[in-house]
């Protein structure tokens, strides 16, 4: 699929899960507020389709993206701190929710994680929750350009080790250096 993520095309907004239609295959990118989903998603497909911005809480809705025929790549609202109504935050949360159990469609979860913060304590609820819903999940470190070089393996491994997994179970990845996004993107 890294030749779709050439032609990505933004395809709908929605905020109810159920009145998505079907689709072939889709991979979903889920995080915290700010931790990086939209900027990395605009990494990946080499254009600005998402927007961004340093406001946590701007990814108001599922946002879907066409990458070739019945695929799609999907850029879910953040989790935690975000500069809204507390309502509508419990809001996205359901929709977040529905979305990752209602698609049968769905392939991979790309759960982000800040690679200088580390996973926080709503990070390993995530984890916790699509292992206990049987998920096809993945942990993408974000932001690692933030990260001194003569502390990225430690911090790999910290990162890693906190979400019980290896260091080289985690992709690691910069959106704005570049770095780890060509592999993701042969991945996806």
């Amino acid at each position: 699929m890294a030749e779709l993520l050439d032609n990505v095309k933004f395809l709908l907004s929605e905020v109810d899960p159920a009145r998505l239609g079907a689709c072939g295959a889709e991979v979903a990118f889920v995080g915290r507020s700010n931790v990086g989903k939209s900027s990395l998603l605009n990494a990946l497909c080499r254009q600005d389709l998402a927007r961004v911005s340093k406001t946590p809480g701007r990814t108001r809705t599922i946002n879907v993206f066409l990458a070739g025929k019945d695929r799609w790549l999907v850029d879910l609202p953040g989790y935690g701190f975000a500069l809204a109504p507390v309502a509508e935050q419990v809001g996205w949360k359901a929709m977040i929710e529905g979305y990752l159990t209602g698609r049968p469609s769905l392939r991979a979860i790309y759960l982000l994680v800040d690679a200088k913060v580390g996973p926080t304590k709503l990070d390993l609820e995530m984890v916790a929750w699509l292992e206990s819903h049987r998920l096809p999940w993945r942990v993408v470190a974000t932001k690692a350009d933030q990260v001194k070089a003569s502390r990225v393996d430690l911090r790999k491994r910290e990162v890693a080790h906190a979400i019980g997994l290896q260091p080289e179970d985690l992709a690691w990845t910069s959106a704005d250096k570049g770095y780890g996004v060509g592999c993701l993107r042969n991945e996806i």
